[in-house]
């Protein structure tokens, strides 16, 4: 339907008078704008000025204009995009379809495989519902919150006002959980199917291939792609119409603070289910390979595993779920940012969107609307015919596989954006250019982040070759390549914004974020196809089959690392535009409400907000590592007990199981334990900011958030990438020849070299543990907190204004600084006018005892709340099973009495 419009609007263009461009779309363009139409048509035009339009006027008008039709603008603006994601909808009905006939591993003799997966869809859905019940609780919660304190604060139609931001914050919410629910239900059913395609039917003469196990989880990770963008787009869609319905379309920047609580319930559901994957999923994985590997020699998906179906549980909740719930929210949050700063920049005199809020709004929607369609086509043109070579493969070959439909649907996004900004909406081709420049933006942080973690390039080859000297030199190139790898894609954003917000001021840079998030649909599908992929590779170990199948199940599971690296990367990239846009909006509301205009860094209360959101990542961080590290520790105490309980399963091929349930209990209990507080400290720091200390202060703050996070974003998830991948290279045997060499014990009686009882390999599992947290759990994270921040701060920046004129509790005892210079005004502050100078204050910054005081009291609860973290950090994990008190470090412990160290025959605890 989409592409219909598109071809009779460029047939439109060339086939009638330039007035008639706009006919089409009529409902963006007065009538009277147009000359031609004056001309032709003036007794029209005189009923349309005296307000007297009838159906016989309506009908001699061949403009037929918003005026002049009983359609409203808020019925046509969301009309494409509903249409859109109702295509999405259908286009998820025929992958169900497609994904059903795919054969099951019963069906192809393999009854094991589908056994399997069963535990793990279990376990996922017993992790899902247990943190919505959860978070349906908090939803609640912070809705009353929001109800009563917005019904405080307004002084016009408060309760509608109050009841609209709450109601916008609980569907927001709502479909941001259901994205994920939607997309880890399907992953975990296409795991089983992918691994039966990679065996084939042997009953009826069909061999496995790559091709179709890419197929199965191709199609398994659409669905979790245009699941987010169906739901994101229909439901930010119907809010507009509703609240517009409800306030009027002449009040739009009303309907945009109503809206930005649908982003603010978005943002909240991401976070927590960013942070409680992370935690599950990395306590499993980190505890499977400290004992499973390192000690007891066997493989992480090895059957003997405790933790292996906790930790294939984690892959789906962590990256099929964590990342659909981040993904959605920067969707949708990209969407409303560009709305909103259109309302206000449209007022601006001289500027490009003067006048046109209306066309720059429907530009936001329309645009999303395109790359759905893009999107559906370019998911035709993946497919392989390379061979599965397990991990002696060329990852440029299978990424290409992907690529090329990413590109397609990026070529035919470009050509309809084009249709939509120029010729439709009439904005420009400047801000054309922005949105180009936004999809190649995280087109190009894709691939640097695929150099910088794949192990066909120089940086994984690097952390591999240290190997052979430790895992300390290991964890220092690792550490080395993620801090260098923070260059291009900083440099990449950086002119990005630049170069948008000279094209179309904060409105550029928004509508930027909307181009780079337009093709999500097949761009998230190619991230989640990784966890599955990775999925089908587990399944294939843990019902023992053949190294044929095998070997094609770890060339999907090479190509998933890898795009589950890049991934993040544009994750993180849409995560620094969106928040970027956010925090414009947040000034310009401001702006229109008497407050502050620009962002002066050599304010002391700015610049000392910038300090504390520089910060605050490093601390949000540090309490996410702390989590998994304690949830870890009680992994590793329970799967060391069943080693020692049941030793057959340290023998090879032994019928004997562990006891999987008690594993996956303890991941579940630490993740939703431990997601709280890291979701409070990014909650509340904006509030008690703007609260206590003013808007000046939650300026700094944003900025300083951004600038922090997105470098220790970038540095966590592809330093954690690329041990990852150089771990893998390793474990599949790209440094045989060098182990036999230096490490001749390892190699059996048939000449085959045991890799992974090599110490060049336990080096780089080391790196590997390191890295899982950083890459899974904080850094994913960190995306949310730049937009979670800056989200909060769009939706209560009234409330700020409300305390003392936005100067906040204690504002009002802090003088101004002294006017030495002012700073350039900040990037997106380019769509308001400059205020005129303050003028210059004489004297001391602070003034009086009562000041003091207050600065004293809050740095005495900045330092318990420090300490408070410090106790929280040494405090035993609750999801402990057993209460242990260890003489000695856990794995001495463990080594006492068994090998020949030191501490043979010490006593042992009995956990142990």
């Amino acid at each position: 339907m989409q592409i219909s419009l598109l071809i009779a609007a460029v047939a439109a263009v060339a086939a009638e008078p330039p007035w008639y461009q706009k006919t089409w779309y009529p409902y963006l363009f007065d009538c009277s704008d147009s000359a031609d139409w004056r001309d032709q048509y003036d007794s029209a035009c005189s009923a349309h000025s005296a307000n007297e339009c009838d159906v016989e006027t309506r009908s001699a008008c061949p403009q037929t204009c918003g005026l002049c039709t009983p359609s409203s603008p808020k019925m046509v603006i969301a009309t494409p995009p509903i249409m859109a994601a109702a295509v999405a909808f259908l286009f998820i009905a025929y992958l169900y379809v497609r994904i059903d006939a795919f054969p099951t591993g019963a069906e192809v003799g393999l009854a094991r495989v589908d056994e399997l997966s069963l535990k793990i869809k279990s376990g996922a859905r017993q992790f899902l519902e247990t943190e919505y019940a959860y978070l349906a609780v908090f939803v609640v919660g912070l809705a009353l919150t929001l109800f009563f304190l917005f019904y405080l604060t307004e002084d016009e139609n408060a309760y509608t006002i109050a009841l609209s931001v709450s109601l916008s914050f609980v569907t927001g919410a709502t479909l941001s959980a259901s994205a994920g629910w939607w997309g880890m239900m399907v992953a975990t059913d296409g795991n089983a199917k992918t691994t039966a395609a990679c065996a084939g039917d042997r009953a009826n003469g069909v061999p496995g291939s790559l091709n179709a196990g890419l197929n199965v989880a191709f199609s398994t990770g659409a669905v979790m792609g245009f699941a987010v963008v169906g739901l994101g787009l229909a439901g930010v869609s119907t809010a507009y119409v509703v609240l517009c319905s409800i306030y009027g379309d002449d009040d739009q920047a009303l309907v945009m603070q109503c809206l930005a609580g649908f982003g603010f319930g978005a943002s909240s559901i991401a976070l927590f289910a960013r942070v409680a994957g992370g935690i599950y999923t990395k306590a499993a994985d980190v505890g499977a390979d400290l004992v499973g590997k390192v000690e007891a020699g066997i493989d992480e998906d090895d059957p003997h595993n405790p933790a292996v179906i906790a930790d294939n549980v984690g892959d789906n909740v962590g990256d099929v779920a964590g990342m659909g719930a981040d993904l959605f929210e920067s969707y949708v949050g990209s969407i409303i940012a560009a709305a909103s700063l259109a309302v206000t920049q449209a007022q601006k005199e001289g500027d490009t969107l003067q006048g046109k809020s209306t066309q720059a709004i429907a530009l936001a929607f329309l645009l999303p609307a395109v790359g759905i369609v893009a999107s559906t086509i370019g998911f035709f043109a993946v497919n392989t015919s390379a061979q599965g070579k397990g991990w002696d493969v060329h990852l440029g070959t299978l990424m290409w596989a992907l690529e090329k439909g990413m590109y397609l649907a990026a070529a035919l996004f470009t050509a309809g954006a084009y249709v939509c900004v120029v010729q439709i909406c009439g904005l420009g081709t400047n801000i054309f250019a922005c949105v180009i420049i936004g999809l190649a933006a995280g087109m190009a942080i894709g691939k640097v982040t695929e150099y910088f973690t794949s192990f066909d390039f120089g940086p994984v080859m690097s952390i591999k070759d240290r190997g052979m000297t430790g895992p300390a030199t290991v964890v220092i190139q690792g550490l080395g390549v993620g801090m260098i790898s923070c260059v291009p894609p900083t440099l990449v954003l950086s002119v990005a914004i630049v170069s948008t917000s000279a094209l179309g001021g904060a409105y550029g840079v928004a509508i930027s974020a909307v181009g780079m998030l337009s093709t999500l649909g097949i761009t998230l599908a190619t991230d989640a196809y990784g966890p599955v992929a990775d999925n089908a590779g587990g399944l294939a170990e843990l019902s023992h089959l053949g190294k044929e199948v095998r070997d094609i199940t770890d060339s999907l599971d090479a190509l998933g690392n890898t795009t589950a690296a890049t991934g993040k990367g544009f994750a993180i990239g849409s995560a620094c535009l969106v928040g970027l846009a956010l925090f414009g909006a947040f000034v310009t509301r401001l702006s229109a409400e008497g407050g502050i205009t620009t962002v002066d860094l050599l304010d002391p209360i700015t610049f000392a907000g910038l300090l504390v959101g520089a910060m605050l990542p490093y601390w949000f961080s540090a309490m996410t590592m702390k989590s998994v590290g304690m949830a870890a520790n009680a992994m590793v105490i329970e799967i060391k007990r069943q080693f020692d309980a049941n030793p057959n399963l340290l023998i090879p091929n032994h019928p004997d199981r562990p006891d999987y349930d008690t594993c996956i209990k303890i991941s579940t209990d630490a993740s939703l334990q431990e997601m709280i507080a890291p979701g409070a400290l990014v909650m509340l720091s904006p509030v008690l900011c703007g609260v206590c200390f003013g808007t000046r202060c939650v300026t700094g703050l944003l900025a300083g958030g951004i600038a922090s996070g997105i470098q220790m974003a970038i540095s966590s998830s592809n330093t954690g990438g690329a041990w990852d991948n150089a771990k893998k290279y390793i474990s599949k045997g790209a440094m045989d020849a060098v182990i036999g060499e230096e490490e001749p014990e390892t190699v059996d009686n048939t000449g085959k070299v045991q890799t992974k009882k090599s110490q060049i390999f336990k080096a780089a599992v080391t790196g590997d543990t390191v890295g899982d947290p950083l890459k899974d759990t904080s850094g994913p994270a960190l995306n949310i907190l730049m937009k979670l921040m800056a989200i909060i701060s769009v939706v209560f920046a009234e409330l700020f204004m409300a305390v003392n004129q936005g100067g906040g509790l204690i504002g009002p005892y802090v003088a101004a600084a002294p006017k030495v210079a002012t700073a350039a005004e900040l990037l997106l502050m380019n769509t308001v006018a400059m205020p005129a100078a303050a003028p210059a204050v004489v004297g001391s910054a602070v003034a009086g005892p009562t000041t003091i005081f207050a600065v004293f009291v809050g740095g005495a609860l900045l330092g318990m709340g420090a300490l408070a973290a410090g106790q929280r950090a040494a405090k035993p994990s609750a999801s402990t099973i057993k209460s242990v008190s260890l003489t000695e470090p856990l794995l001495v412990a463990r080594a006492a009495g068994i090998e020949s160290t030191p501490f043979q025959g010490a006593a042992r605890p009995a956990a142990c």
